[in-house]
């Protein structure tokens, strides 16, 4: 009887420290996470869609223990973008932060790393991304005039000041417009991919105006997209 009251008692003992033996990932070691986050601002108005990449100081960083569905910690990052996690078990870690849409939606920049004991896990840098710019694209077109007076020619030349409409596909209404620079050429930002029509005025020789038009598909952002041809329009001056 004493035998088997001791047997039960050393499997009770035994069962009691299996769950701190197999701990999984969290809080509770002698490991490290750490990396940098990045910033890559798209700026407005660059028609060149080159982004500046900054250091993303002050900047919300989480972790996820493990396959968990939730953060178990969040840190904000110093002066230089770097962060740590500090005390933690071995085991996989998923840490990522935030970029910002130019419609204000986040979307979870992230990375996985494997953690072992007492180690110091580096994570691959974090790059975020903001701006108005972010995710949308450029169309650009050219303007090329021939200029009447009166029923008589004038000349030609890339248009000066002539302005030019946007929309998409199906809708009615533009929803921007710009006018052409003195070689020529505009450009619309901004724009999420879809199906988009652009398009301007010519005149005939009697001065009765009538649009112009060219479809243009824009498949995905960070995208300078040029029009199929240059417009070719008549003004009477």
């Amino acid at each position: 009887m004493k035998k088997t009251l001791k047997l039960l008692l050393l499997l009770v003992a035994v069962a009691l420290l299996l769950p701190s033996c197999n701990k999984g990932e969290g809080v509770g070691g002698t490991g490290t996470v750490q990396g940098f986050v990045k910033l890559v601002h798209h700026p407005d108005d660059d028609y060149t869609l080159t982004p500046d990449t900054l250091v993303a100081a002050k900047t919300d960083v989480f972790i996820v223990y493990g396959d968990g569905n939730f953060f178990g910690d969040d840190i904000e990052t110093g002066a230089d973008g770097g962060y740590r996690f500090e005390y933690l078990r071995p085991g996989n870690y998923t840490v990522y932060a935030y970029s910002t849409l130019p419609s204000g939606e986040k979307v979870a920049v992230s990375e996985t790393v494997n953690l072992a004991r007492g180690a110091v896990a580096q994570v691959p840098t974090l790059y975020i991304h903001d701006g108005k710019a972010y995710g949308t694209s450029i169309v650009k077109g050219r303007v090329w005039a021939s200029y009447y007076h009166n029923g008589s020619w004038r000349g030609e030349g890339w248009a000066y000041e002539h302005r030019v409409y946007i929309r998409r596909v199906g809708e009615s209404i533009h929803f921007d417009d710009t006018r052409v620079g003195a070689d020529g050429y505009f450009g619309f930002q901004k724009l999420q991919p879809g199906d988009y029509e652009v398009y301007t005025a010519t005149q005939d020789f009697n001065e009765v105006p009538e649009f112009v038009f060219q479809t243009i598909k824009v498949e995905e952002g960070g995208k300078i997209y040029s029009l199929p041809e240059q417009f070719e329009i008549i003004v009477n001056v």
